[in-house]
């Protein structure tokens, strides 16, 4: 089942993990160059080695899910991902017009490579594993895991993980969401989705009983997409790395401590908060599973 990328009636809610902190510092990040000090007045479109001299190439997966984009365009500003893209490149001095949207899957960017765009932005989870292929900037969002079922599920009035030990779970591939699994210690093997939409078309049809996603796209899912669904709760993720979103760079890129600082220097201003509030409004009706 395709997701349909028509916008809820009501802005999705999302949690926004305590407006501020909720960007988790770049000193909890493991990259490197999370944590440069290179000065943001150095980063100019006519020094950066960009892909198109003037240029900033951004990519993003196809479709681009709410609340991250909205109506399936990056390129409209929209979304807190879309914003968040713009606001850096703006901090590196890229005017919106010099700003270009490319597409790149999720599952391909990951590997090791060249890349068709300077940065990618798609909720990536910064761990130790994928920065052997691959860049990534300081986070610019900090996310819980949610746990999605159906309402009539037995499941659906779990209060704790170990609740969840029978239940049938899935989850993209290649995700955090797919490692915090661990944590519930089901007693059978999650099985593995190529995409979230795949995933939640299974629990759709009942190949599931439950699937993990990260709270903001759990919310979409529940409100948008999936008939008679319900977040069963959240939790943060004891094993593995720190649920945290990075922008995406080739392994090594020259752009990589400068989009840091970009995205450290927005955290700063108080602008990461800000979009946050816009775009992932608080949620406190989900409770947390232990």
């Amino acid at each position: 089942m395709p997701l349909s990328l028509t916008r809820a009636a009501t802005v999705v809610s999302v949690l926004a993990l305590s407006a501020l902190a909720a960007c988790a510092p770049a000193s909890e990040s493991s990259s490197p160059a999370a944590s440069s000090s290179v000065a943001l007045t150095d980063c100019t479109p006519s020094t950066l080695k960009v892909m198109t001299p003037g240029k900033l190439t951004v990519a993003t997966d196809d479709p681009a899910y709410e609340p991250w984009f909205s109506d399936n365009d990056p390129t409209n500003g929209r979304g807190f991902e879309s914003a968040v893209a713009y606001a850096v490149a703006a901090k590196l001095g890229f005017a919106r017009d010099a700003v270009t949207w490319t597409k790149a899957g999720f599952n391909q960017v990951i590997q090791p490579g060249p890349k068709n765009f300077d940065v990618d932005i798609n909720q990536f989870s910064i761990s130790t594993q994928r920065e052997k292929a691959v860049d990534f900037s300081a986070p610019y969002y900090r996310a819980a895991q949610a746990i999605i079922t159906l309402k009539d599920s037995p499941f659906a009035g779990a209060t704790s993980l170990s609740a969840l030990k029978n239940a049938r779970l899935g989850a993209q591939i290649a995700t955090t969401s797919l490692t915090a699994i661990d944590q519930i210690a089901p007693t059978s093997k999650p099985l593995v989705y190529d995409d979230t939409s795949k995933a939640a078309q299974a629990l759709q049809n009942r190949q599931v009983d439950a699937i993990v996603a990260d709270l903001p796209t759990a919310y979409y899912l529940t409100s948008a997409e999936l008939t008679g669904a319900t977040i069963v709760g959240q939790f943060q993720p004891t094993r593995g790395e720190q649920e945290q979103f990075g922008m995406l760079l080739a392994k090594g890129s020259p752009l990589t401590s400068c989009v840091s600082a970009a995205v450290n220097a927005l955290r700063a201003d108080g602008t990461l908060a800000a979009l946050q509030k816009q775009w992932l409004s608080q949620a406190t009706d989900v409770p947390e599973l232990r």
